[in-house]
């Protein structure tokens, strides 16, 4: 089950109550679909507690009153609103631009920039043309800096290190 426009409606919802979509995964059946809602607050910061349970919950009953009268979702839908976690997925040309910086992970159907399907490195932003051209640069744990097309990568998402004392960064 995958409905555009049902995730369009979504983000645009999501955005009006003042935050960002990250992905609406779709699962289950036609009969019991499950839409698993992840969201994070637009100024968000890698490591820092972005929506909280009490923000999931203003989300959920927000959207149930519309969804509950959304032509073609069955009535026996199960929508489950939460954060990203802090080993937030990149999932938009945005969130590549926005995470400038921060540690990451890409991984890749086959080997990326001559290397492995699996690299970690500081993101240092997007690079090229608007589409297709884009290109993800990284700095390598040795320093090398590299770029990888956009369209090769797979999974992205932000690396959380877990530090003496909790803190991660």
């Amino acid at each position: 089950m995958h409905d555009e426009t049902l995730a369009r409606e979504v983000e645009q919802r999501v955005e009006e109550m003042g935050y960002e979509m990250v992905v609406l995964e779709q699962a289950g059946s036609r009969a019991r679909p499950i839409l698993r809602l992840y969201v994070d607050r637009p100024d968000s910061k890698p490591g820092e507690p972005a929506v909280s349970i009490d923000d999931c919950t203003s989300i959920s009953r927000a959207l149930e009153p519309w969804l509950d009268q959304r032509e073609g979702l069955s009535d026996r839908y199960v929508l489950e609103v939460s954060s990203p976690g802090v080993e937030r997925p990149l999932v938009r040309t945005r969130d590549w631009e926005r995470f400038a910086g921060v540690e990451v992970a890409v991984k890749g159907r086959g080997e990326l920039a001559g290397r492995a399907k699996r690299l970690e490195g500081t993101l240092l932003g997007l690079r090229g043309e608007e589409e297709g051209g884009q290109r993800v640069a990284l700095r390598l744990g040795d320093g090398e800096e590299v770029e990888i097309p956009l369209a090769e990568i797979d999974r992205g998402n932000l690396v959380y290190r877990w530090e003496r004392g909790g803190k991660g960064r």
